[in-house]
């Protein structure tokens, strides 16, 4: 098939853009944005109006990228902005060793991205932004995963979920923004622009190292002030600036060795300014907790339950679909479903007071 069809695989790693407000509109790649194992698109705007796009590469190694409009927005909705993703400058991230960090272009013709190092054109660099990155030096990190941007600071956190890999022969070593080999447990990492969202340099600091204080090694202990987890993932900051966390440990490691005494995946709350982390909802057994939102009143939380009862081999079992969660009607024998979880508070304030 690869002889038959050598692009098949580049038709997939897009980030894809969705009118939700029209049915009958195609749904676009924007190829602008890079190819590459995305987890997301996550969308700020400047001052004057500029489109920024940040975006993590769910795998171990990899980078992250934020992609700076060339147009500004423009009034009128969708309609008379459906092109402005296709055009402006994707870049990926170079982590310094002294707390400083750069923006580095994913363009043609600069840096040798050219076709002496066999990049013919920008489409080449688009449809190889891993290979481009790992040309210009940028920083390989632990499975950068969700980013959230603190409405109130400014701040740009990042999911690094984990990396067993950190460390092994034949594999890259602790960096300053990596510190940590075999780093089973993750960490969150938290970065302020110089200047607006479109800056070409930053600066960066660890948020947390995720970990369980009473585990023998010291790589897997962390930092945290607060609720132990491990293998951070999702991750919103609400209109107050609250950091939400969730956890995505696979099934496979769950209950065991330096997770046994973690418990199921969560949504954990933070405090930016203390680092202080609570755990606020514990998730069915062998579940992802993914996906949070609020309404605009914060009296209304969405939380996404994915994959109840996996199997450690992330395989369901036919013939035993229950064997190790039936949530969420929690019936003998009936097969666990992914759902949406909705919490208020009782005396229907804001949730999280």
């Amino acid at each position: 098939m690869v002889e038959k069809h050598p692009n098949e695989a580049h038709r997939f790693g897009w980030v894809v853009e969705i009118d939700p407000f029209d049915p009958a509109s195609e749904p676009v790649k924007r190829t602008a944005l890079g190819r590459a194992a995305h987890e997301g698109a996550w969308v700020s705007v400047t001052k004057d109006k500029k489109i920024v796009v940040y975006m993590g590469e769910d795998a171990a190694f990899e980078y992250i990228y934020k992609f700076v409009s060339a147009e500004r927005l423009r009034p009128g909705g969708y309609r008379a902005n459906k092109d402005l993703l296709d055009h402006g400058t994707l870049f990926v991230a170079k982590f310094d060793a002294n707390g400083r960090g750069e923006w580095i272009a994913l363009k043609h013709g600069e840096r040798g991205l050219d076709a002496a190092r066999g990049f013919k054109d920008q489409g080449d660099v688009l449809i190889r932004s891993r290979q481009a990155s790992d040309l210009l030096g940028a920083t390989k990190m632990d499975r950068p995963e969700w980013i959230a941007v603190d409405p109130l600071s400014s701040h740009v956190y990042c999911t690094l979920t984990n990396n067993s890999r950190r460390g092994m022969p034949g594999r890259p070593g602790v960096d300053a923004a990596n510190p940590r080999a075999n780093n089973s447990m993750g960490h969150i990492i938290r970065c302020k622009e110089d200047g607006d969202f479109d800056a070409q340099s930053f600066s960066w600091e660890h948020f947390l190292l995720a970990g369980d204080q009473a585990n023998q090694r010291e790589e897997a202990k962390g930092n945290m002030r607060g609720d132990a987890f491990g293998s951070p993932d999702g991750l919103w900051c609400d209109p107050r600036g609250v950091l939400w966390i969730q956890t995505d440990a696979s099934a496979s490691e769950m209950y065991i060795g330096e997770y046994q005494r973690i418990g199921n995946n969560s949504l954990l709350a933070a405090d930016p300014s203390t680092g202080e982390v609570r755990r606020f909802l514990v998730g069915p057994v062998n579940c992802e907790v993914t996906g949070i939102t609020a309404t605009p009143d914060l009296k209304t939380l969405f939380v996404n339950i994915q994959h109840p009862g996996e199997t450690p081999g992330n395989w369901s079992d036919p013939k035993n679909p229950s064997r190790f969660s039936s949530w969420p009607n929690n019936k003998p024998n009936e097969r666990p479903r992914s759902a949406t979880v909705i919490i208020r508070k009782r005396d229907g304030g804001v949730v999280g007071t």
